[in-house]
């Protein structure tokens, strides 16, 4: 079931970047990611309701961390999209976003079988050539070596964010409810606004072109919610690979949506991913 719940967070994830991609064509980029928390913050307090739980001072403090750890991912990889390569930006990003709850969960004492480690590590490449692209775009007023430097480190940064978060809810039992949950999406909120405001970016949703970005929020939030029930079910080293797939399902969007030609290293990715997936499974 963890296996399960952590493929749908993926797909959610996918599906999420896939619609905020779109919206911030047109408008900045910043406020899409500040309406897409807005959004996520507001129906995750609705499940919250109905979710029952008794959490406690050390869940909210994990609750905390991750929503650090989302607002920052958030900013610098949508930073990274509009100024560096997108194909450097993303699969580093979802790399790092990768390891950092595999070495939580390694670290915690996880003990998984040989099958399992074998399809963690077919991932990790996977994510990379499927989110790869040789016909990305440079941004007009930069160098080629400095915009593959600048999306490198947002890449970074955005991976430590998500890894952060993913690390930070794996600590948050079930009986703790949706409250700690809905607290990280809260907090994203201010971080991306203080990350644009310190970078002179402007984060302030503004017209009708933007409202499209609220679509976001179910999407973020389900991801997120499926990915702390993946947690609760299974190991937290599986669920963060697992959900760090979601490069996939935003490629075949593309391809399909937009008819965007998936190119020879993505289709490989496509087939790794698939055979991660696999080992994790009969494993």
């Amino acid at each position: 079931m963890a296996v399960v719940l952590a493929l749908v967070s993926a797909l959610a994830y996918g599906l999420s970047d896939f619609v905020g991609g779109i919206v911030s064509r047109r408008v900045s980029a910043w406020s899409v990611a500040v309406l897409g928390a807005v959004s996520s913050t507001l129906c995750t307090a609705v499940v919250a309701v109905f979710v029952t739980g008794d959490p406690g001072p050390g869940d909210f403090a994990w609750g905390l961390l991750a929503g650090l750890g989302t607002g920052a991912g958030t900013g610098f990889l949508y930073r990274g999209f509009a100024s560096g390569r997108m194909s450097v930006v993303a699969p580093v990003s979802a790399v790092g976003a990768a390891v950092v709850p595999a070495l939580a969960g390694t670290l915690s004492g996880e003990q998984l079988s040989v099958l399992v480690w074998v399809g963690l590590a077919v991932a990790l490449p996977g994510i990379w050539l499927v989110s790869s692209s040789p016909d990305d775009p440079l941004t007009p007023d930069a160098s080629p070596d400095r915009n593959v430097a600048a999306g490198f480190v947002d890449g970074v940064l955005a991976g430590l964010g998500f890894g952060v978060l993913f690390a930070a809810l794996g600590q948050v039992p079930e009986s703790a409810g949706w409250w700690p949950l809905t607290l990280s999406q809260a907090l994203s909120v201010p971080v991306v606004a203080l990350l644009a405001t310190a970078l002179r970016a402007d984060w302030r949703p503004r017209g009708r072109a933007v409202l499209p970005a609220l679509a976001c929020g179910p999407l973020g939030a389900a991801a997120t919610g499926f990915f702390l029930l993946a947690t609760q079910q299974g190991y937290l080293t599986v669920a963060g690979v697992l959900t760090s797939l979601y490069p996939a399902s935003t490629v075949l969007l593309a391809a399909v949506v937009l008819h965007e030609r998936v190119h020879r290293l993505q289709g490989l990715g496509l087939v790794l991913c698939g055979l991660a997936v696999a080992c994790v499974a009969a494993g």
